[in-house]
This record gives C-alpha cells, structure tokens and sequence, in this order.
C-alpha cells in the first residue's frame, strides 16, 4: 500500500527459484527464507492496488524446465484471480562474483538452452515485456533480441552506491559489485548498437503517467492495439535522447531511423501529431506522449 500511494510504476520481485529445496537451502531462515510468503507477493500487491507486476527467477539456480513451468504457472494464477499476469519477465542467470563460479553448479545454464528459454517464454506470453541485463555479453543480448526480448538494461551498475559513484567521477569499488556485468559498453553505444540492427531504442515510461497499466495496458497489448501509442512514444523518446544526450554519429543514425520509422505509422492524424512534436522537441520543448 506504501508503494502504491507513491506512485511506483512496476512491482518487480523475482522468485529467484520455484523450486522449494533449493529456495529453502539457497535462503536463510527469515521473511525472505519464507518460500509461501515469497511466493504470495503479488497477490498481496495486486490486493493492495498494484496492477502492474514484473518477475524472473535466476536461471541455474534449479531445473530450467521446471522454472519455465513455474513462471507460467504463477502467470496463470494471477491472470485467473485477478485478471492480469506478469508485465514483464526477466531472465537473468547465474554470473560469477566474488564466491560464486557457475560451473559449480550443475542446472547452470548454456547459451543454446539461454536462447530456448527466451524463444518459449515469447511464444507463450507474446504479449509480455521481457527483459535482459548487462549479465549478459552484447554478441548473447544480441541474439536474444532477435528471438523477442523486448527490453534491455545499458551502462548498467551492480556496485552499492555505483551510480551515484558514477555521476561524482569515483571509480566503482570491484568488491561491492553484487556479480560481474559483461556488457559494459555506455549508454550511447547500446543505442547505437540497436540502431545498427534497426532496432527502435525508446525510452518511453506514457503508459505509466497515463495510467495505462494492469488490465487497461493488456487488453491493448493483447490485440495489438498498443501499437499505436508504442511507435510514436518510441520516437518521440529516441528524439528527445538523440538531441540531449547522443554523441553525434548515434544522432545521425537516429535521426534517419525516425525518418524511415514515420512510414510505418498508417493513422494519418497519429503521423500528423508524431511530426509536429518531433519538430517542437528539435526546438527545445519536452515531454509529449500519446
């Protein structure tokens, strides 16, 4: 309720393993070692007003399949009880860290199997947002993409306090870092690197301050229907990075995108709108959604 009353978008909580033995030996005995209370989270946030939930589990923790089965399955019971699942699903897997190496355990997960998983999570839920860290390397995150991953992290932190640190000019403590992070390009080259591909990078959070979320933002996901926000919130968020913040190669390559990008936009009055506030952020002004 606490969450909920200052505006969180999200509620993102991963179960890290369904798998109940592993959980118990994985987690100390308190209110986290507590599998059933950690299980029930969302249905106490969705009973207290969320509507917009988020999970994962970290992959190499327990049996892969049984994990799959457990997502979907936790899916199900939220979209039966109260009429909408998951929002988005991460999928990040065992990395090495200060005392862990994932070769030590046995259900650590191979590319190949990395990628399966990706592809049957999008085929069983086309219409939820999943998502990929910097844990993984650009040439995995790259072929995952093309298999339906539909949200990446960049110039991403693991280190307490990193960001801050990041801002200030102080180098990252290494013996902080809660795993290593194998992606460490910048912002501005993850953008550029997407555009490459052809790829639309938006930064657009609309849905959330236009209250688009829970069973409102699905019933448009699942027929298809948020497109018609997502394309021109995408470039009217790409616009407002590449005039801002982009160095000037990933602004030419953006800028081209968006020109290309127009086309594909086939309600008249939405491109019309699209091209008026592209043109206002080139002159200075900010934040238009649809």
């Amino acid at each position: 309720k606490l969450l909920k009353e200052k505006g969180i978008g999200t509620y993102i909580l991963f179960q890290e393993t369904y798998h109940k033995p592993t959980y118990d030996k994985m987690h100390p005995k308190s209110l986290k070692g507590d599998y059933n209370y950690h299980l029930t989270a969302f249905d106490r946030a969705m009973e207290a007003g969320i509507d917009d939930v988020g999970a994962g589990v970290l992959f190499g923790l327990a049996d892969p399949r049984f994990e799959v089965l457990g997502l979907m399955m936790h899916n199900a019971h939220l979209e039966e009880k109260f009429g909408v699942g998951f929002h988005t699903i991460s999928v990040p897997r065992l990395r090495p860290a200060d005392d862990i190496d994932p070769a030590d355990f046995p259900e650590a997960l191979s590319d190949e199997i990395f990628q399966k998983i990706v592809a049957i999570i999008r085929l069983a839920v086309p219409y939820t947002g999943m998502i990929v860290s910097t844990r993984e390397s650009q040439k995995t995150r790259e072929k995952v993409l093309h298999l339906g991953i539909s949200q990446i992290s960049g110039a991403s932190s693991t280190s307490v306090g990193g960001y801050a640190d990041r801002e200030l000019g102080v180098k990252e403590e290494v013996t902080s870092a809660q795993f290593d992070v194998d992606d460490d390009r910048t912002l501005d080259e993850v953008v550029n690197w997407l555009l490459k591909m052809g790829y639309i990078p938006s930064f657009c959070t609309a849905c959330y301050r236009e209250g688009r979320t829970g069973d409102r933002f699905m019933s448009l996901a699942k027929t298809g229907q948020i497109a018609n926000c997502c394309q021109p919130n995408a470039l009217l968020t790409l616009n407002e990075y590449l005039d801002d913040y982009a160095s000037e190669d990933t602004r030419k390559k953006g800028k081209a995108l968006i020109e290309r990008e127009l086309e594909n936009i086939t309600n008249p009055k939405a491109k019309e709108t699209c091209i008026k506030y592209l043109n206002a952020i080139d002159e200075g002004k900010r934040d238009f959604r649809f």
